[in-house]
């Protein structure tokens, strides 16, 4: 584990991290607990949770596992709540958890479109006001929720598309609303990233995501890091004066164009950290 932000960065804090036991998640909270805060791991899937503590504490940091469904909201209300028990308090959140499947429009039925909505927006949406109530109100705080690249639709993912979407409008009105409270909201939107994440989808439309590695300007997949980066950045001092917005980490494919198409250059290479 290594990290280019300054150690020490985060001790004495405390992080929420949910998805936190695989993935992104879990590359996020290990550069936390690297970087000195007490990390706490939130998703449904205890065991995967324990193998990430398993992981940090073997790396010199500081990780406890809680068992959580963001989809439900007395599940997030215990969250926060032995959270507390076990640091004495919150000072981040990370917004992390979601989950979606493949379909064209017209395939989805309203059990798969709730459940991605319930997850994605719906989840996110309790953290935060659970971890403001309880914590932020009186403290102040930093949120971070990681949507996705939706400014141009989400062919094959419109529940996600429409969920993460949500999550951004909600970002800048939570920004808006907690502001006097000291509470920061921001989103990263990661491009398509190299991650654990990818082995929940089916071989062909895995193969169809590795694609998109030629549309943008880097011509690669994103690392972890590359995601871990931007939210340390945003949930740090110093983005103490940034508040409601949603950085982009796609090496410009939001941008890409038939006009000025990528090309195997080699240029860009990849950081791990």
């Amino acid at each position: 584990m290594n990290s280019v932000f300054k150690q020490g960065l985060f001790n004495g804090k405390t992080a929420i991290i949910t998805g936190g036991g695989t993935g992104i998640g879990l590359r996020i909270a290990r550069e936390m607990a690297y970087l000195g805060a007490t990390v706490i791991l939130a998703s449904r899937k205890l065991a995967n949770l324990e193998k990430g503590v398993a992981l940090i504490t073997g790396e010199g940091g500081k990780a406890y596992a809680v068992e959580c469904n963001i989809r439900d909201e007395e599940s997030v209300k215990n969250c926060i709540k032995k959270t507390l028990e076990l640091t004495g308090k919150i000072d981040y959140l990370v917004n992390n958890g979601g989950g979606q499947f493949p379909s064209p429009v017209e395939m989805i039925n309203r059990k798969g479109w709730n459940a991605v909505i319930d997850t994605n927006l719906t989840g996110t949406f309790f953290m935060s006001q659970e971890v403001f109530n309880k914590q932020f109100i009186n403290t102040g705080g930093s949120i971070v929720n990681i949507i996705a690249n939706v400014g141009r639709g989400f062919p094959m993912m419109a529940h996600t598309g429409a969920a993460r979407a949500g999550v951004e409008n909600m970002t800048k009105t939570m920004a808006s609303e907690w502001g006097k409270y000291g509470v920061r909201v921001n989103c990263v939107a990661p491009g398509t990233i190299n991650s654990s994440g990818l082995d929940s989808y089916a071989a062909p439309y895995k193969e169809f995501i590795l694609e998109f590695a030629k549309n943008n300007q880097a011509y690669r997949l994103g690392t972890e890091a590359e995601i871990s980066a931007p939210v340390i950045f945003l949930l740090s001092p110093a983005a103490a004066f940034i508040s409601g917005i949603t950085l982009i980490a796609d090496a410009a494919e939001s941008l890409f164009s038939p006009v000025m198409p990528p090309s195997d250059n080699n240029v860009n290479p990849p950081f791990e950290g």
